[in-house]
């Protein structure tokens, strides 16, 4: 998942007025981080707070954060400068650290930056109002203890209105040797399927059309659940929540994040295909290439296993979308290790990859190797990937030229207010035109049949065929 910050607006508003202010949240990284960021900005407005206009205008700013990457950390540092600075001219500004670095740093965050007032890591945003009551109380909180997740289906402010995060399983139990993300986010704690459901009724019941059900490793869900059939096998896995939350009416779309190619089974690839609702999506990163390199990153699979994967997504969905993460210049990588990922992704013909270079993270295993990669060579190499994955991506969208594809709308276009965007079931983003060509206008949320005249590698345009029965 790449890490890039982006600024989380809220346009719902609490009629409560315990508080008054306004806040800002800004979130770095990954779709966990942004349905966390939700949450807390649901929290804030609750509390009554405000969305400021701008970040600098703020009586409270939080920073959702990510360690996935060293750059989005470094990132960190550099905003909580600007807003230590501001907070010598305005005391009683608040200033939050959430999220992984919060949780990787702890208290070394308060000496760094004494002007902070809470640290709290990624398991604490439900309990957000609890720790700024002590905050408004004249401490400094850090909270960064392993806590059971709080259940709480009313308080996220969603970014949108028709597409909405759902999590299904907290936390991560693998050991990649490269990744941070059990010692931040803890253990695995699924959420009951009863309680996941809920909350997708709720969701339907307020106008949301497509739900992404989000988990560091989501095909994992359901193992820290009892449940064993007559017929031995384990139940309330992935594949049975799926089917259990399904036929939810009033939501038209159902997608899932991430995927690990550990887990993912033919099971739930033929479950995939026989519900109507499953969007032909998938997001499965293979990391690497090369066998080797997969042993070192200790991902419990090979490539020839990954490969079987997606042959059988294509096997029953021959037009899915098939997108990955991928990392190289991992320590001891050579260039004929780098050269079998280059392969792979032409082989396999991916949609789309994020990609990134490998970057030493605190308390993982591949940190402390001695096989570390210069950095000019992380540089080219990442620029030779991206510019494959961009050529193979426009390649990929080739085969929507002149094809008729249901867009969900999502949103007016903020580059051309003339256009509305959404995605096809793939995935795609998509632009047309707001008005038909009789004069119909469509609007959010509608489903829209568009004929697509344009391709580019990561966006699509076409125009809406009146006929469509709206």
């Amino acid at each position: 998942m790449i890490a890039t910050p982006s600024k989380q607006i809220h346009q719902q508003s609490s009629q409560k007025t315990l508080k008054k202010g306004s806040y800002w949240i800004t979130t770095f990284g990954c779709q966990m981080n942004k349905a966390d960021s939700e949450r807390m900005a649901g929290i804030l407005e609750g509390m009554g707070y405000k969305q400021a206009e701008k970040e600098l205008q703020a009586d409270l700013v939080l920073y959702n954060t990510c360690t996935i990457r060293d750059n989005a950390e470094q990132k960190v540092y550099s905003y909580l400068g600007r807003q230590a600075q501001r907070k010598k001219e305005r005391p009683d500004l608040k200033l939050i650290v959430a999220g992984c670095v919060a949780q990787q740093e702890g208290e070394s965050l308060l000496r760094r930056v004494p002007e902070l007032d809470l640290v709290m890591g990624p398991q604490h945003a439900n309990r957000l109002e609890i720790l700024l009551n002590k905050v408004d109380n004249g401490h400094q909180v850090v909270a960064t203890e392993e806590i059971n997740i709080i259940e709480d289906l009313t308080t996220a402010r969603r970014d949108s209105k028709i597409c909405a995060w759902v999590n299904v399983i907290y936390g991560c139990n693998e050991r990649c040797t490269y990744c941070v993300v059990p010692s931040v986010r803890g253990q695995e704690q699924s959420r009951t399927p009863e309680a996941i459901k809920k909350e997708i009724n709720y969701l339907a019941t307020c106008g949301f059309k497509e739900i992404t059900l989000l988990g560091q490793n989501i095909d994992a869900y359901g193992r820290d659940l009892p449940g064993i059939t007559k017929e031995g096998r384990r139940e309330n896995t992935f594949t049975d929540l799926l089917k259990y939350v399904h036929d939810v009416d009033g939501v038209e779309r159902i997608r899932f994040a991430t995927s690990h190619p550990r887990y993912f089974t033919n099971r739930l690839i033929e479950t995939c295909a026989e519900l109507p609702k499953l969007c032909e999506h998938f997001h499965i990163p293979f990391q690497s290439g090369s066998n080797q390199i997969l042993k070192a990153m200790a991902r419990g699979y090979t490539i020839e296993k990954y490969k079987k994967i997606i042959d059988y997504i294509r096997k029953l969905m021959p037009q899915a979308s098939i997108t990955a993460d991928v990392i190289v210049a991992f320590p001891g990588e050579t260039e004929s290790q780098f050269r079998e990922t280059l392969s792979i992704i032409k082989e396999i013909g991916f949609d789309q990859v994020n990609t990134a270079a490998y970057s030493p993270r605190p308390n993982t295993p591949a940190a402390n190797w001695p096989n570390q990669i210069k950095e000019s060579i992380k540089v080219e190499r990442l620029r030779e990937l991206n510019l494959l994955v961009e050529r193979i991506a426009k390649d990929r969208n080739g085969r929507y030229q002149g094809k008729i594809e249901e867009i969900l709308v999502e949103d007016i276009n903020p580059k051309n207010n003339s256009q509305l965007m959404g995605r096809t079931r793939t995935n795609r983003l998509t632009f047309f035109p707001k008005e038909g060509k009789n004069g119909l206008g469509y609007k959010p949320g509608d489903l829209v049949s568009v004929k697509i005249e344009n391709i580019r590698s990561f966006s699509l345009t076409g125009k809406p065929l009146d006929e469509f029965d709206r």
